[in-house]
């Protein structure tokens, strides 16, 4: 028997609101803003997540053999190449996109957090 349930995948950032926008805008959802510190991002399907402003915010430095990615988010998607379109025009950035036979490609959301776009 389970000792608990997993409530929300919580993001640290630099802007709570402005990644909340960002992944709303990649999996749907409706931003809950109480509070500029923390946001959440209600109504997608799957996993709830949410957004905490950390004050001096690192982003990780992926790939680097002295520092790992800490996590990331697998995005399932039906078309890589058109999600990959979406996700470059809201802001992401390529980090590991060259091998374009692999079934996903490696990005930075706006905060600088990896997520892959898997095609499904």
């Amino acid at each position: 028997m389970p000792i608990a349930t997993l409530g929300a995948v919580v993001l640290d950032c630099p802007d709570p609101l402005a990644l909340a926008r960002f992944y709303a805008a990649v999996i749907g959802g409706t931003i809950k803003d109480d509070d500029s510190r923390w946001v959440d991002l209600v109504d997608a399907p799957g996993t709830p997540l949410a957004f905490q402003a950390a004050p001096g915010f690192v982003p990780p430095q992926w790939p680097r053999p002295d520092s790992s990615m800490q996590f990331h988010l697998d995005l399932t998607v039906e078309d890589l190449d058109a999600a990959e379109r979406e996700v470059l025009a809201l802001g992401a950035r390529p980090l590991d996109t060259e091998d374009r036979k692999r079934s996903f490609r490696v990005y930075a959301d706006p905060a600088g957090h990896p997520f892959c776009l898997c095609a499904c």
